[in-house]
């Protein structure tokens, strides 16, 4: 009755869709575009620092403490710690779902209960969320353009006017950026300050008896700042102000010593110094001193915008300052505009593609124009849906888009094909289009029903990958209802409009001439062979079942498809107790190895100031190094020489190398290894430096094709003090500490504020050399001045960098990146290694374990997706037979994806997974309508062969038209030039070798299976 109605009122349909169409266009605005979805990440990071505790202080005092009382919280899935000298981190992670606000309170909780039994001295461990935020959009690096390598090719050093340059980023800079609304703030690494250095004469302060701490007291004696006095003279109040502040280096120099009725100067007993500040950490961009900041986008910022207001600021900047470089990098704006770019033209040209099979195959020209007016418009109301639903445009939904696509327009041409039968037969035009539309609703109903049930097994997935395909089912769920609207609603009037002035229906012109093709002959010809020899057919499907648990075996398992990148993170570790400084030369070194290879590098050393976790902890002898190259085969021969002369130069260094970091790598956290054993002692706790270098050694002459990094240890200085001899010689432990600070240059004793800048005023020598230390004096109680070797003796050891605890226990961690059946062998051997000796025992982790967990969920949600897809065709067709006549094609079409796979090179993932659980919905739709037609056949009283023979023959069109469609509209995402397409690649080319697969099938096994079946009844 509606389709009636509706043809006869063209002009109202129209005006409808028109208010649509803009309704639709407007909410695009609207609609936020990220990389990813918007999800909770059941991921939490408590960070501590206790600065001068050695690392088995930390372990022991601190993190394993605290690791004991987080592990009662609640929904916890995983904890494990990492202890480091001066500070530790524990990272917790949750269960899919958790509601991570009131786990956040709860940890804070647990943290404030523990607190009374850490150290006193300990500061409030930091409870961190991690986030989307926790990705910076942008990195900024601000350089001097003056500031140009050595003669020798030495770095450069930093100056004052680099000090300068930190103070401009911090005050100017950062603030500027941060006063845009798309900005939520700052991370700012990389500066240094000045500080003032009083440097004693000890031969003038023995010679006059006087020490350091004299000089400490007489400096904070000269500085002092009282409050307001108030004073009353007569009827009058006055408040007084009394200020002998020291704000610089003269004021210091002019400071009065009276030592036994003498005043001295303390600049005569020392020498007082401004300089840049000793630094544990900096920053460098292609070579030169950096300042590099970390910009983090507001959560409901659109990305777009801020790469805009970004771009003109930085310009605005380069033109006011051109003494300075802003370098932009890692900017993650243009990873989302390139993805989404990639993927909105792949979406277009599949769709023009889509369009050329129809012109191709219809009689008509009008018919396929008409087809074609379902594509926007499903798109459009689509698109309105997801800004209804609080959907935003990212990679997981487009790839739903994608999908959608190749199947919106098979409703179309349903309506159109049923329409024309009915018209051919001598129906009044109207009535043709009412009868023809009525009639197949209903099974398009049940196949958009069909198609959509497959995605709900999807909720079965673990961790974040079942929340975060629910974009992309929603995506083809709300694009194939959209179409079946569409199709009912509007195709109808339009027909109606392009054939009133028909009085019959149109028989083929122009286009039908020029690109008719008898593609009946060959179906023929098939069908024969097929029905002439069955036992051909039936064995090669019985083959298939084995063969495919064959090939499943021969197949790489991962948990996420390989995506190339031209830029990447280096994790060094020089795995040896050396300066900040030398540090910054060797990587320096291993950064020249590679000029001309590297675009752009920018090289984090040492210990950075960024406030946020976005960035790794890093120690005085570590460094990461971000550095990006022109395509990713330029980049795997930088990495590869880089890996060689570290294997060369430091043998015992570290080298790691991991993706630059996005939403994406944050939120499926692939930065895992393939392999990793944890190795423990067999009565419990972790091995001594010795054993795990000497299991090593072992695992290395195993597997000489493998790159084991050598055990991260480092090598300490412990001074112990003889109790016995500080108490011959009257001297205190205070005394001696403070002496030893003095003598390092830790001894601060205070420092001038000059607005956000610090400038701290420090008693020592910095760079005091070890061998000397020991040879100064402490002065003790009776004021007599004792050697410090006749106190301390020295003592050198080797420990690990790094200590790591988890729900097992303490162990030591083995990291291995290999493939499958390497990996394989390894932990036979590690098993076999453990067995023999009984000092050792180990468990093993990684993405070689994860990923095969996640496949044997995909293979669940794949069995029960064909059993509801069972049950639904049991009840479309009332019979439990014919069911599996339609299902066993999926037999045949999962063997071809799983060979073509593996003869591609092709691992078997989440994304290929989920493309054999789409392509079982989608496949069957073609033989549930050709089954049905046989079934009405031959309730109409048609021979069971002329049935299948005449049932063939009306669905062979349908069944090639739409599968092409499909097939076309994916075929543009068989690339890997993005991000976007390379995560579409492994779902696209399952797709389409089983949709030919899938057609063949339909064509030719399914009218064989049909015949077996019902032969006896014919």
């Amino acid at each position: 009755m509606i389709v009636r109605n509706l043809i006869h009122r063209p002009i109202a349909v129209t005006m409808c869709l028109i208010a649509l169409i803009a309704i639709g266009c407007i909410s695009f605005k609207y609609i936020p575009v990220s990389l990813m979805p918007d999800i909770d990440i059941p991921q939490i990071t408590v960070q501590v620092s206790y600065p001068g505790a050695s690392v088995h202080e930390v372990d022991a005092e601190v993190v394993a403490p605290l690791r004991s009382q987080l592990m009662q919280v609640a929904g916890l899935k995983d904890i494990h710690s990492e202890s480091r000298m001066d500070a530790g981190s524990i990272f917790m992670e949750f269960e899919p779902g958790s509601n991570i606000d009131l786990i956040f309170i709860e940890v804070n909780e647990k943290i404030d209960r523990a607190m009374n039994r850490m150290p006193k001295e300990l500061e409030r461990p930091k409870v961190v969320k991690a986030s989307a935020m926790d990705i910076p959009a942008f990195y900024l690096d601000l350089s001097l353009k003056n500031e140009g390598v050595g003669k020798d090719g030495s770095l450069p050093k930093a100056g004052m006017k680099f000090t300068q340059l930190g103070e401009f980023a911090r005050n100017i800079v950062s603030k500027r950026i941060e006063q845009l609304p798309q900005t939520a703030m700052v991370d700012i690494s990389g500066t240094t300050g000045a500080e003032i250095i009083c440097i004693p004469d000890e031969a003038k302060l023995l010679s006059m008896g006087l020490d350091m701490e004299t000089l400490s007291k007489a400096i904070q004696s000269n500085n002092i700042t009282l409050g307001a006095l108030s004073v009353v003279d007569g009827l009058y109040r006055y408040n007084i102000h009394f200020d002998s502040q020291l704000l610089n280096r003269e004021d210091i120099e002019n400071v009065y010593i009276n030592h036994e009725g003498r005043l001295v100067q303390l600049k005569d007993l020392c020498r007082v110094e401004e300089k840049l500040a000793s630094r544990v950490g900096l920053v460098r961009h292609d070579g030169k001193n950096a300042v590099t900041m970390a910009v983090i986008k507001q959560n409901d910022a659109q990305m777009e915008d801020l790469q805009k207001s970004i771009g003109a600021l930085v310009e605005d900047l380069r033109k006011e300052y051109p003494d300075i470089s802003f370098d932009l990098t890692r900017d993650q704006t243009r990873l989302l505009t390139y993805s989404i770019d990639n993927l909105g033209q792949n979406l277009y040209v599949g769709a023009v593609l889509a369009c050329l099979v129809l012109f191709l195959f219809m009689k008509d020209w009008r018919l396929p124009l008409l087809i074609i007016i379902t594509i926007p418009l499903t798109l459009i109301v689509t698109l309105l849906s997801f800004h209804l639903l609080g959907i935003s445009l990212n990679i997981i939904s487009l790839s739903g888009l994608i999908l959608g696509v190749g199947m919106i327009v098979d409703n179309s041409i349903i309506v159109i094909d049923n329409v024309m039968q009915r018209w051919r037969q001598g129906m009044p035009l109207a009535d043709a289009l009412v009868k023809g539309t009525n009639e197949v609703f209903t099974p398009m109903l049940s196949s958009v029903l069909t198609t959509c049930s497959v995605f709900v097994p999807l909720i079965f997935l673990s961790g974040i990958a079942g929340a975060l395909f629910y974009d992309q089912a929603m995506g083809v769920t709300i694009a194939l209802f959209a179409s079946l609207f569409v199709a009912v609603l509007v195709i109808p009037v339009y027909f109606m409009v392009l054939y009133r002035k028909r009085k019959t229906c149109p028989e083929g012109e122009v286009l039908d001439r020029k690109f008719h093709f008898n593609f009946y002959t060959p179906y023929e010809c098939g069908v024969k062979w097929v029905l002439r020899n069955p036992v051909k057919s039936v064995t090669a499907f019985c083959l298939a079942i084995p063969a495919i648990f064959l090939i499943y075996k021969g197949l790489e398992k991962e948990r996420l498809p390989y995506m190339e990148h031209n830029d990447a993170l280096m994790k060094i570790d020089w795995n040896a107790g050396i300066s900040v400084e030398e540090n910054d030369a060797r990587v320096g070194d291993v950064l020249k190895q590679v000029d001309g290879m590297v675009q752009t590098s920018t090289a984090m050393v040492g210990v950075q100031d960024f406030v946020l976790s976005h960035t790794e902890d890093l120690t005085t002898s570590e460094a990461v190094v971000y550095f990006q190259a022109e395509d990713g085969e330029t980049l795997r021969q930088a990495q590869e020489k880089m890996r060689n002369y570290m294997a060369e130069r430091y043998p015992h260094g570290t080298v790691e190398f991991g993706v630059s970091g996005n939403i994406f790598d944050l939120i499926f956290s692939n930065d895992d290894a393939d392999l990793e054993i944890r190795l423990q002692r067999q009565g419990g706790g972790r091995p001594d430096v010795h054993e795990a270098r000497a299991f090593l050694d072992t695992l290395s002459r195993r597997f000489p094709e493998v790159a084991v990094q050598p055990v991260v240890s480092e090598r300490n200085i412990q001074y112990v003090a003889d109790t016995e001899q500080m108490a011959v010689y009257h001297v205190s432990y205070a005394a001696l500490q403070a002496r030893l600070r003095m003598l390092v240059s830790q001894n601060e004793v205070y420092a001038i504020n000059e607005g956000a800048r610090s400038l701290p005023v420090i008693i020592g020598e910095r760079g005091m050399d070890s061998r000397r230390l020991l040879q100064y004096t402490v002065r003790n109680d009776e004021g007599v001045d004792i050697p410090l070797s006749y106190l301390i003796r020295e003592t050198q050891g080797e420990d690990f960098k790094r200590l790591y605890s988890g729900n097992g226990g303490d162990y030591y961690p083995v990291k291995i990146a290999a493939n499958d059946r390497t990996v394989e062998s390894i932990v036979d051997f590690t098993e076999r290694f453990v067995k023999a000796d009984p000092h050792y025992s180990a468990s093993f982790t990684g993405n070689y374990y994860s990923s095969r967990e996640m496949i044997g969920e995909l293979v669940l949600v794949l069995s029960v997706a064909v059993a509801l897809l069972y049950f639904i065709l049991a009840a479309q067709f009332e019979s439990i037979v014919q069911p599996l006549v339609i299902l066993s094609e999926i037999v045949i079409d999962v063997f071809w994806v799983f060979l073509v796979l593996w003869l591609l090179g092709e691992s078997l993932n989440i994304m290929s997974m989920i493309g054999i659980v789409v392509m079982s919905g989608i496949i069957i739709n073609d033989s549930i309508l050709k089954v049905d037609t046989m079934n009405r056949l031959r309730r109409e009283g048609m021979p069971l062969v002329t049935a299948i023979w005449r049932g063939g023959h009306s669905r062979l069109r349908p069944i090639v038209m739409t599968s092409l469609t499909t097939i076309l509209a994916i075929l543009p995402f068989l690339s890997r030039g993005d991000m976007g397409s390379a995560l579409q690649y492994p779902l696209s080319l399952t797709l389409i070798v089983g949709m030919v697969a899938g057609t063949l099938v339909s064509l030719f096994f399914i009218p064989l299976v049909y015949y077996l079946i019902y032969r006896k009844r014919g």
